[in-house]
């Protein structure tokens, strides 16, 4: 795929600019019967796709150490809000449109993919609550290794070993659970459940390996069937949907784009149930802000090849480095024998070096992460509020 660099903007806004100008053109006649009417800003909708299109470059220009971190995580999720915004605003400026046909529709197919991002927030808000759950293991693992002055004693050692099957249980997602080598390299850490019943009081669970009950998705749902019928609605607007809209039809199919992106990059980076990136996304190149956001699924998609190892612990960097040093420490320990050499315990002192330091960045990222998390989930909520209330009350005027 052509970088975006060599690509210049001006002319997709350019060429938007006068697909406009000419739908503009072709309906003087029409508005001229209806002078009542506010006709929509040509200005408006181009400063919404060129500040989608700078807020999104911006994060594809990262480089490799900061891409999928939790800052640039969190840069995304600012940019999504900023955007979330604007498209408020334009929906607000042209309130009395938004109950006549097409606009209608397509505004209603867009809140229903709001219900659905709602979901996956959620869902990504439990997947950092897992990491929690990982990291009260890796505190014990810690402090039982911690053991700079003397040497490793072989009760220190059995409980680091359990407490790291255990985050390497929870590591995994429900279903790859029953099957996994984690969960039968040691049968005293107990199994997880598969059976079909739900309900919490006629399961067996051992503690440590069951589902938080704060938990919000259904044990049933999955982020990737979610992301998969997000997708398959996400359809560009014809030109005579454009045209009956005034252009008004380009900025929703932009938040839709920018919504669906945006929650698949979050499935992505982020610990989720039946996570999975195989839901088509394309969006055609003639959209100024399109660019970049194929550009970074591009880049998404190609350190989902270089790191995953088949695991749903999901591509966030901070994440992702934890993990490799559970998955280090797992097989260190297993090797160590009593009476313990001095290379192995200067093995096992830098392997509890490396995964303190691991654990601190994650454990420093997580909260702040989660609170833009919540943002998000609020704005997504109030823009679908306010625009189905904008939408409910032009029904009741006109009808």
């Amino acid at each position: 795929m052509p970088s975006s660099e060599n690509e210049s903007p001006s002319v997709h806004f350019a060429s938007i600019r006068r697909a406009i100008q000419n739908i503009r053109s072709d309906q003087v006649h029409a508005t001229d019967t209806n002078n009542n009417e506010p006709q929509v800003r040509n200005s408006e909708l181009e400063l919404f796709q060129k500040q989608a299109h700078d807020r999104f470059h911006n994060l594809s220009n990262a480089n490799a150490n900061e891409f999928l971190s939790a800052a640039w995580t969190q840069k995304l999720l600012d940019a999504f809000l900023a955007c979330q915004e604007d498209f408020r605003v334009i929906l607000s400026d042209n309130r009395t449109r938004l109950s006549k046909p097409p606009l209608d529709r397509i505004l209603s197919d867009f809140f229903e993919k709001s219900i659905k991002a709602l979901d996956i927030c959620n869902a990504t808000r439990d997947g950092i609550e897992k990491i929690r759950m990982w990291q009260k293991h890796l505190e014990i693992v810690i402090c039982a290794l911690d053991c700079k002055e003397k040497m490793i004693s072989e009760g220190q050692l059995r409980r680091a070993r359990k407490s790291l099957m255990e985050v390497a249980i929870l590591m995994l997602d429900d279903k790859e659970r029953g099957s996994s080598l984690f969960s039968n390299r040691n049968k005293s850490f107990g199994q997880y459940s598969t059976g079909k019943d739900n309900n919490s009081n006629n399961r067996r669970q051992s503690s440590g390996h069951t589902r938080s009950l704060s938990w919000s998705v259904s044990h049933s749902w999955s982020a990737a069937k979610q992301l998969q019928a997000m997708a398959s609605s996400l359809v560009p607007p014809r030109a005579n949907e454009v045209a009956a809209t005034n252009g008004l039809a380009v900025p929703v199919y932009a938040a839709s784009s920018i919504l669906m992106f945006v929650m698949w990059t979050l499935v992505a980076a982020i610990p989720c149930q039946d996570r999975g990136l195989q839901a088509h996304f394309s969006i055609p190149r003639q959209f100024a802000w399109a660019t970049p956001l194929l550009l970074l699924h591009d880049q998404v998609m190609e350190e989902s090849k270089k790191r995953e190892n088949k695991n749903s612990s999901g591509l966030l960097k901070e994440v992702v480095e934890l993990v490799k040093c559970i998955q280090y420490m797992i097989d260190l320990l297993e090797q160590v024998q009593f009476p313990i050499t001095n290379l192995q315990s200067e093995e096992v002192e830098m392997g509890v070096n490396e995964l303190d330091r691991a654990f601190r960045a994650c454990k420093d990222c997580v909260d702040p992460l989660e609170r833009r998390l919540r943002e998000v989930f609020r704005k997504i909520m109030s823009c679908r509020t306010e625009g189905l209330e904008l939408l409910n009350r032009t029904n009741a005027t006109t009808s």
